[in-house]
């Protein structure tokens, strides 16, 4: 289903009197900067892929926590209900490789009470090609990512923040929830759910990060690029590689860009920042990048299998070439990842944070030229510290919190808060200057 934003300009007045603030009044008044290093970064871009568990990508990277090896193999395997045999991870060469189903009762089976050894059975029951959920890539396949690890930073504990599938990641990374409202525009009426659809204009009436960029007059953009999204969250029922895609661009609201859909986006007449992909190498060649940017991929870039890592790697490349050859590199930090798991193993059990989630491990990198060189992060995270770091740069750690947002919502609990997350500024070194940048050759623009 899409939203037009035709339609969605039409439903602004009914969201309007309920994000203006607290009972009718004017939003607060803007928050300080921090000051002090984390000053150096002025732009945060945050690039999501699809489909893809860390495992996958960086099973066999040297020192971060990958898949268990003997002597070279490795030790884990999931066991095929249907020829009573155990398969084991190994390396796959092929890039067009199937997924398994990937919502929350196959996170369940998956999980198997932290077996960690249900991926097949779910492929299986699924419809997919049960031994492609256990395969890797290395350096061999995506050759880039690995040499953005090796120069920054990777992130070996990067977990999707819900154990569902594409829409509620994406609402967790721009909102740090998902919830149901039965009432359009009213933040109150909203209660935990996995979304599984898109509503109506106002439908996602709960507070997102826009809100409080806005209200402090940050600036930000969310660049979707025109295509297709992908809908494979049950491999066989969607029909399998060739899965059901649905047409994507920035003046609707789908599955990888459900902003359109928020009451306080539509009430602060912010749906402009909603932007065509394209745009944003000429934003990053002419220095005028938001402060806060997301970059959203269409199906054929994303890696959501069937798609090929190769293809996504280039695209991504592309976009990260374009902020190193531009103005606004020396105070940048890229934050690369993936929306979720896909259906692909993880050895590591995720933790328990709240009703939603941890779901599994993404990969996840940071580029930027105050990054530390090298170096993985071993912290426990999830898209809730991206939402941290851009409230600590920009809004003076203010925190998507209905007691002190000007926006109450129901929302069980303040993810940006949770004790055990890890703080992204771990991952800079701001007593040196800022790094040349490293121009990989294996990139794309897409202009298309």
């Amino acid at each position: 289903m899409k939203v037009r934003l035709s339609s969605l300009i039409a439903g602004a007045a009914v969201a309007a009197a309920l994000t203006t603030g607290v009972g009718g009044q004017p939003a607060a008044a803007s928050v300080a900067r921090f000051s002090g290093p984390i000053s150096q970064i002025q732009h945060v871009i945050i690039i999501m892929q699809e489909n893809r568990s860390f495992d996958s990508y960086f099973g066999t990277y040297p020192g971060a926590n990958g898949i268990p090896m003997q002597n070279g193999k490795p030790l884990i395997c999931n066991p095929d209900p249907t020829t009573g045999k155990c398969v084991r991870s190994y390396h796959e060469h092929t890039l067009i490789t199937d997924g398994g189903p990937h919502d929350s009762p196959n996170f369940k089976v998956d999980l198997d009470s932290g077996k960690m050894d249900g991926f097949v059975r779910s492929a299986i029951n699924g419809g997919g090609r049960p031994p492609e959920v256990m395969a890797y890539h290395d350096s061999r396949e995506v050759p880039n990512y690995w040499s953005y690890a090796g120069r920054y930073v990777l992130q070996d504990e990067m977990f999707s923040p819900s154990t569902a599938w594409s829409v509620p990641e994406h609402l967790y990374l721009i909102s740090q929830w998902s919830a149901y409202c039965s009432i359009v525009g009213d933040p109150t009426s909203c209660r935990s759910a996995f979304s599984c659809c898109v509503p109506q204009p106002g439908g996602y009436a709960w507070t997102d990060i826009t809100w409080l960029l806005h209200r402090s007059g940050v600036s930000w953009k969310y660049y979707v690029f025109s295509g297709m999204s992908a809908d494979v969250v049950n491999p066989g029922a969607d029909g399998g590689v060739n899965g059901i895609y649905e047409r994507q661009d920035a003046s609707s609201a789908s599955f990888w860009n459900p902003l359109p859909l928020f009451a306080d986006v539509i009430a602060d007449n912010q749906l402009g920042n909603i932007v065509d992909g394209k745009g944003f190498y000429a934003d990053a060649a002419a220095g005028t990048l938001p402060s806060v940017s997301w970059v959203v991929p269409d199906a054929t870039d994303s890696e959501h299998p069937p798609a090929s890592p190769a293809v996504g790697m280039q695209y991504v490349s592309g976009l990260v070439n374009a902020v190193m050859a531009g103005p606004d590199w020396n105070t940048t930090a890229i934050f690369v990842t993936w929306d979720e798991w896909g259906g692909l193993f993880d050895h590591a059990v995720p933790p328990r944070v709240d009703w939603g989630g941890y779901g599994f491990r993404v990969p996840a990198l940071v580029i930027s030229p105050w990054a530390k060189r090298g170096y993985i992060d071993h912290q426990l995270l999830s898209f809730d510290a991206y939402d941290k770091f851009i409230e600590d740069a920009f809004l003076g750690g203010q925190r998507l919190d209905p007691l002190s947002d000007g926006r109450p919502d129901p929302r069980p609990d303040v993810r940006e808060s949770y004790a055990g997350l890890g703080d992204l500024l771990n991952d800079f070194d701001f007593s040196r200057g800022p790094a040349a940048p490293m121009l990989l050759r294996n990139a794309r623009v897409i202009l298309r």
